[in-house]
């Protein structure tokens, strides 16, 4: 089921689904009990550009939390449960937009039925999560191991299950480790499932590991038109997930705007500190709202013809360095001043 023809699911004040753009969403490490922390965290992460925002609920007192944690931020707030079905519904009376169960874990049909009636009531969405991690022992056995088709009949049976209560307000995630097996799983339920997916790779790992992981995992899901949420997992801070998040989204041509700044790889040529300067430039240029590419070239010699891509950049020389746009040598500035002379161009970029 591509994009476009899954169904439109609300959650808060976003919509995700039937051909919406895909939303990033992260989760936040804060305990939600600790009302400041947990908000604080959210703000940043808003700012950042998450869009939908997961707390974990282990206790009454984090489900309390939820209805004074939404009272100060402006993006829908999913609600994490994993075991007491109490949480769900306590989670729910509290505000929450979206709940996270697995129907394996939270006990008997009475229970997920007194769950699913609670969101009913409500008109609060259920994502339906299932994990690699936490497959059913009969379909391990029937599979041989945890495969990407047990993970899919896993999920279809939950949906199902639920389907049977009657409601439908669902959204799907089926998550594994494994990149290829999530590849895969994808790939089926895509094919079975009318639901918006919610796509990550899970336990992904740290920065870099996880990075590049979730890169090609979301990747090659997202090109085949599949998935309408994603999550990257990292270990790591939740405002790096965001920025991994819109670079994958970019990168795919799936969203627009925010500066790109592309840069050379140096080599013997390169006579400034162009590693520390791309980074600095990133940085910089992460709160411009332009959707323009920037080039940070390492030398005077190449620069200029690699930057005509981009609609400005700066190459550096010995002690100076240049100012190009569409390839062409708009003047030389002191190196202590190249990064100056980019973000005031940048910041009066329309005028």
């Amino acid at each position: 089921m591509h994009r476009e023809r899954t169904k439109k699911i609300t959650i808060g004040n976003i919509t995700i689904g039937g051909g919406s753009p895909v939303a990033i969403q992260s989760m936040t490490n804060t305990r939600t009990e600790d009302v400041k922390e947990t908000v604080s965290q959210i703000l940043a992460l808003e700012r950042a550009g998450c869009e939908i925002i997961r707390c974990a609920v282990p206790t009454y007192e984090a489900a309390e939390a939820i209805s004074e944690i939404k009272k100060q931020i402006h993006i829908p707030l999913v609600a994490d449960i994993h075991f007491d079905y109490r949480l769900a519904i306590a989670a729910i009376e509290h505000g929450a937009d979206k709940i996270r169960i697995n129907p394996g874990n939270i006990g008997d049909a009475s229970r997920v039925k007194a769950v699913v009636d609670k969101a009913k009531e409500y008109h609060v969405p259920i994502r339906v999560g299932v994990n690699s991690g936490s497959l059913e022992k009969p379909l391990i056995e029937k599979y041989n191991g945890v495969t990407a088709k047990g993970l899919v009949e896993s999920a279809l049976d939950k949906i199902h299950m639920i389907e049977r209560l009657g409601y439908e307000e669902l959204v799907i995630s089926i998550k594994s480790s494994d990149v290829m097996m999530c590849v895969k799983a994808h790939e089926q339920i895509a094919k079975e499932c009318p639901y918006p997916l919610h796509v990550g790779i899970t336990e992904a790992g740290t920065l870099l590991a996880g990075n590049i992981k979730s890169s090609v995992g979301l990747g090659l899901i997202l090109y085949q038109g599949i998935g309408d949420t994603i999550r990257v997992s990292l270990t790591g801070a939740p405002a790096e997930e965001i920025k991994s998040a819109k670079l994958i989204l970019k990168t795919l041509g799936l969203r627009r705007g925010g500066v790109e700044v592309v840069s050379c790889p140096t080599c013997g040529r390169t006579k400034i500190d162009l590693i520390g300067l791309a980074n600095q430039v990133e940085e910089m240029v992460s709160d411009i709202p332009l959707d323009i590419k920037v080039a940070v070239m390492g030398c005077v010699v190449n620069g200029p013809g690699e930057a005509k891509e981009a609609d400005i950049g700066i190459a550096g020389g010995i002690g100076e360095g240049l100012l190009i746009k569409k390839g062409k040598i708009v003047k030389k500035v002191k190196e202590e001043e190249l990064q100056e002379v980019l973000r005031q161009e940048l910041l009066h970029w329309n005028e």
